[in-house]
């Protein structure tokens, strides 16, 4: 195929690999690929922040399990990309970052905007290409998309200096599409685990997000209901088993009421399917010493951090899944299994039980300011749609929303995931929108992560997306104002205190409509008048500024003030 300019065989190139959105912010480097985009189908949505494009492609390739594509000019526009993609890279997304830079021949004159932009994002990604021939920008494209997708997902870079887009390709050009399916499964381990499962007594499954992006969510439901064994769901793996199942008890998370941090000290087999030993359970402590562990991922190194584990599998979490279904239903021990792990589940049971009535007083608290907990359970039994998306920024709100979110269908809850950077949940929840817009989308955030990128709610508004946001305002930066109240014995307030602001005015005056909610019994009819609207909103509901979530213990007990 002859093309004008690599810029129009780039344009032709995203769109034969079946790319239907671009998130950006518009930069001179830019425009030979927008030229030849702007009459096409593609979709553009451009931000007002960098940070807040790639924030959308990260979303995007979440909820989708495709690469989201985010470009965004050079210098300055590369560097505030850099935060959403190491996010990415913490959380496994597939992306496709494009960057313009200055031309080749430009390099090191002191040209507008230049910089060296593949080492600095080189570390960061899984892999990074630049592209110094016209002809070749197809070749580039196709193997950025190929590595962003195959094996454990992740972002992936690829920088086209301006004047190879300009440059008309010195011959013909194909446009290569290659796709490649991760399907390795290890047969002997398979049986192995199964061996192991047959000795326990008291075994949990704990689905993360190699299980969603593996797209294992039917082979897990056979498998639970065949064997009776318990599962729990963590990161992009919350909802592949709904949290309404009779086997599946929910997050995983210690801190949320439930059965997790029981199953955790008292199982004898953990079977960790495309999760990691991180934080979240206290880098393997958690569970106990004594079990036997499994750890099954895609990646070979990601096997036996943080501790020692008696089963490794490198495998494909939907091939190893299937491949254990078969062995389950050739050996016909169904019944005999689901009977040996009967009374583990009622313990589970018992122990979900008590946790819950335990967390009751405060889900119901009617104190003035509301209570937090009182306003995430609120919001939680509201959006009781199966196909609800909530969205969650901010320290404390997020671990809020956490520990009480009922998970119904994967892909329908986004947060920071373990990069822990504030700033994506309004980005976040347009791309949410914009990919499902008959669903509805919900954010629930902190005062102080809202204001990252307050000017989304701009482009929300502009754009037709009626999302709801609420906000749990305490006023400040909660999560560090609470974790020094814990090691320090006080709050720092000079640099933890935000005060009172009318955020919803804000959005009022860009042609939103906004709540103030002061009365815990007003959470819901406003949630109803928001969603009713039809347009964007934004609730700022006061909260008590002294309730002190468990992940401001955690912050301050795990190291960071070491």
């Amino acid at each position: 195929m002859e093309f004008e300019s690599g810029g129009q065989a780039a344009a032709h190139a995203l769109l034969a690999h079946g790319v239907d959105t671009i998130f950006t912010l518009s930069g001179g480097h830019l425009n030979p690929i927008y030229v030849h985009l702007e009459n096409t189908e593609m979709r553009f949505f451009d931000t007002r922040h960098e940070q807040a494009a790639v924030w959308m492609a990260e979303a995007y390739g979440r909820l989708t399990r495709r690469p989201g594509v985010a470009l965004v000019t050079a210098g300055p526009g590369f560097t505030n990309a850099l935060t959403p993609i190491a996010s990415a890279a913490m959380a496994a997304t597939p992306l496709v970052l494009i960057s313009g830079c200055v031309g080749v021949r430009m390099i090191e004159k002191l040209d507008l905007q230049d910089m060296r932009q593949a080492p600095v994002i080189e570390p960061m990604v899984k892999k990074a290409f630049v592209c110094h021939h016209a002809e070749r920008i197809p070749e580039f494209i196709d193997l950025a998309f190929r590595e962003a997708s195959s094996g454990r997902p992740g972002p992936v870079y690829l920088e086209l200096p301006v004047d190879v887009l300009t440059a008309k390709p010195s011959r013909d050009v194909a446009i290569p599409i290659t796709r490649v399916e991760s399907q390795v499964v290890d047969r002997a381990k398979a049986r192995q685990l199964m061996d192991l499962l047959r000795q326990a007594r008291k075994p949990v499954v704990v689905a993360g997000s190699g299980a969603w992006y593996s797209n294992a969510g039917e082979e897990l439901r056979r498998f639970v209901e065949a064997t009776g064994v318990p599962i729990f769901t963590a990161a992009n793996g919350r909802g592949i088993v709904s949290d309404t199942d009779p086997l599946c008890f929910g997050g995983v998370l210690a801190i949320r009421p439930g059965a997790g941090m029981h199953a955790g000290q008292n199982a004898d087999l953990v079977i960790l399917l495309g999760n990691r030993l991180n934080l979240f359970c206290l880098f393997g402590e958690t569970y106990n010493a004594d079990a036997k562990m499994v750890q099954v991922d895609i990646k070979a190194e990601e096997i036996g951090r943080n501790r020692p584990i008696d089963l490794p599998i490198v495998s494909d979490v939907r091939a190893l899944v299937g491949e254990l279904n078969e062995l389950v239903e050739a050996s016909g021990d169904q019944a005999t299994l689901r009977e040996r792990f009967a009374p583990w589940i009622q313990e589970l049971g018992a122990a979900r039980d008590e946790s819950l009535a335990g967390a009751e007083a405060n889900w119901r608290s009617a104190s003035k300011p509301i209570h937090p907990i009182r306003l995430a359970k609120d919001v939680d039994e509201f959006m009781d749609r199966e196909d609800d998306i909530v969205v969650t920024d901010g320290g404390d709100a997020t671990t809020w929303i956490g520990m009480t979110r009922t998970m119904q269908r994967p892909g329908h809850y986004l947060d920071y995931g373990l990069f822990g950077s504030l700033g994506g949940g309004l980005p976040y929840a347009n791309a949410a929108k914009l990919l499902y817009p008959e669903k509805r989308v919900l954010l629930f955030t902190g005062d102080g992560s809202l204001g990252f990128n307050f000017m989304e709610f701009e482009r929300a508004i502009t754009k037709g997306l009626p999302i709801v946001v609420i906000i749990s305002n305490d006023l400040g930066w909660g999560m560090i104002r609470h974790s020094q109240v814990v090691k320090l014995g006080r709050a720092i307030e000079p640099v933890t205190e935000l005060g009172s602001i009318d955020y919803h005015r804000f959005v009022e005056s860009m042609g939103g409509v906004g709540y103030q909610v002061e009365d815990p019994d007003q959470i819901r009819p406003t949630l109803e008048k928001a969603f009713a609207s039809g347009k964007t909103a934004c609730i700022n509901v006061m909260t008590d500024p002294a309730s002190i979530s468990p992940g401001s213990v955690a912050l301050a007990n795990v190291g960071a003030y070491e």
